[in-house]
């Protein structure tokens, strides 16, 4: 029994270990303890208030314009800091043997064309009712990073001037 617990012991102290050392870090060298949080040896404490807003690991224009455009598909899963929108099957009313399903990928922190990816799956419905992938246009895809660029840029204009 006290093999047990030592070892569970360690495991711990090596998880915690692990975490720590994956804690992210944006800015350039600094003294040890500078930045604040949690250090297992003791050492620095935060020298400034921590912020109530967590950082998005990706540009929060492109995230936010998005979010919007594609707001008429339901959200399968989204992760601010991988920059990962995955859109659930959306089959529009007016055309319900089709499908699509949308992927945003959003690559950079800043606010830059390449900096997004969208990927566009189709699925059409057979003779027996069930779905068949297919390919959709490419053009489908760029009209909505285009339209997602559009909305960023309007996001940002509106925070700049007001």
């Amino acid at each position: 029994m006290v093999l047990v617990r030592r070892a569970s012991l360690i495991i711990a102290s090596l998880g915690a270990f692990t975490l720590v050392g994956c804690a992210h870090h944006d800015g350039g060298p600094q003294a040890y303890g500078s930045r604040g949080g949690f250090h297992p040896f003791g050492g620095g404490r935060a020298r400034s208030a921590p912020t109530s807003q967590a950082a998005l690991g990706v540009n929060a224009y492109l995230w936010r314009a998005s979010l919007d455009t594609l707001a008429f598909m339901p959200l399968a899963s989204a992760d601010p800091y991988g920059g990962v929108i995955i859109t659930d099957w959306y089959a529009n009313p007016e055309k319900p043997d089709e499908r699509f399903k949308c992927t945003v990928y959003i690559l950079d922190t800043r606010l830059r064309a390449d900096g997004l990816n969208v990927t566009v799956n189709k699925q059409v419905r057979d003779a027996s009712g069930g779905w068949i992938d297919t390919n959709a246009s490419d053009q489908t895809a760029t009209d909505i990073e285009n339209a997602i660029l559009t909305r960023a840029r309007q996001l940002k204009l509106s925070n700049v001037n007001g």
